[in-house]
């Protein structure tokens, strides 16, 4: 946002946080992202959907006044005054390479893949950092005692932003291990609907192509009119 921009915005209260230690003055009731941006920072890295379901902005923060270590997603969290923010891009996490055909949906394929998942402390950190207020300690338990459904049940909503891994003193990788559990319940134990069976040999047939290739010809211009043009009567919110 350039200067003239800001000019031309109306009169906001201004409050002041920090960027990676450096002061900026952003207006109230700026989200992370917002604050960044008008701080001037060009976001190619860090941003996504921007509604809260890629995971793309997890932010890390501290308080004025207050000694823990905050975690959100940049989209959704407000700046507070002196808030000091930096933002996780991309969270380091060892994750283990493996066929999903090869793989049984049994206890041990935790021990095989993610054996340091049994040094969990139960500290509840990983619940406490989550931002969709998952039970992540719970499921990375129900892992340890070999439930995979119900791993992969508390966890279904995870977004993988990695935020548990980056404060979790046992250093899990909750996130992949989740991701294990849920690829082995949908391919071993959930029930297989007709319909999905139907859908993938559409598919297979190319039925979809010719639309496919409609999207990719239509210009940047076009394709956002027919986003926001397209039926939602049958959407199920």
């Amino acid at each position: 946002m350039n200067e003239l921009e800001k000019d031309m915005l109306p009169q906001a209260v201004m409050i002041t946080i920090y960027v990676l230690s450096r002061q900026y003055h952003v207006p109230a009731g700026s989200t992370i992202l917002t604050a960044l941006e008008y701080a001037g920072f060009k976001l190619k890295k860090g941003v996504g959907c921007r509604e809260g379901f890629c995971g793309a902005c997890a932010s890390l923060y501290r308080l004025q006044g207050d000694y823990k270590l905050h975690g959100g997603l940049g989209c959704a969290t407000v700046v507070q005054p002196e808030m000091q923010i930096v933002q996780l891009p991309y969270t380091p996490a060892p994750k283990a390479i493996y066929h999903l055909e090869e793989l049984e949906p049994v206890p041990e394929v935790f021990t095989q893949l993610y054996p340091e998942l049994y040094r969990c402390l139960s500290c509840n950190t990983c619940t406490k950092i989550c931002p969709q207020d998952l039970q992540v300690m719970d499921y990375i338990q129900a892992a340890v005692r070999g439930d995979l459904e119900q791993a992969a049940d508390l966890s279904f909503d995870c977004i993988q932003c990695g935020l548990c891994s980056a404060r979790c003193p046992a250093e899990i990788t909750q996130f992949n291990v989740a991701l294990l559990a849920r690829r082995l319940v949908g391919k071993y134990l959930a029930k297989k609907g007709k319909y999905v069976e139907d859908r993938i040999k559409e598919v297979e047939a190319s039925k979809f192509t010719a639309g496919y290739q409609e999207l990719q010809d239509l210009s940047p211009e076009d394709l956002k009119k027919r986003y926001f043009e397209r039926e939602l009567n049958n959407l199920i919110y």
